[in-house]
């Protein structure tokens, strides 16, 4: 979790006396990946967070809730004043997936920083698929991270 101490720039009382440290906020990893996932969900050409079993219709994880998670394909390091971003994306086909990252990057920066006030120093953005118009990935039993890693040796 990071924390961040609010010191006394704003005084208690309208003479400044007592403007000292009044406390301290820390904000756990979780809610900057919802965060950054937000912001990288509303980035035009991206289909999706996260990859693998867990788009697929029929996934338990599906089944057992109907809500989509926010921080779904969003890894997270935080520390005191710093932050750390890994994202799992899949783009829709003919989008030029730089421009997606750039995006992306500019996206998540400023919404974490003016969120949270921590500074994001790092974001690592692994293309997992490219999703195709029309396509629900129906009927399709077996995890494509799988047919890729049998078919590359």
């Amino acid at each position: 979790m990071a924390s961040t101490d609010i010191s006394g720039n704003t005084p208690l009382s309208p003479g400044g006396a007592g403007a000292g440290p009044r406390g301290t906020t820390t904000v756990a990893d979780n809610v900057v990946a919802v965060i950054a996932g937000i912001a990288a969900r509303e980035t035009d050409g991206i289909y999706a967070l996260g990859g693998g079993a867990s788009r697929k219709p029929g996934s338990l994880r599906g089944r057992v809730s109907r809500s989509s998670d926010p921080s779904k394909g969003v890894e997270v390091e935080v520390g005191e004043a710093q932050a750390a971003i890994d994202l799992d994306v899949i783009v829709e086909y003919g989008e030029p997936v730089g421009d997606a990252a750039k995006e992306i990057r500019s996206r998540v920066t400023d919404a974490v920083e003016t969120m949270t006030g921590l500074e994001v120093v790092e974001i690592n953005i692994n293309v997992l698929d490219v999703h195709l118009l029309g396509s629900d990935d129906e009927g399709d039993d077996e995890d494509s991270s799988t047919r890729r890693s049998e078919r590359v040796l």
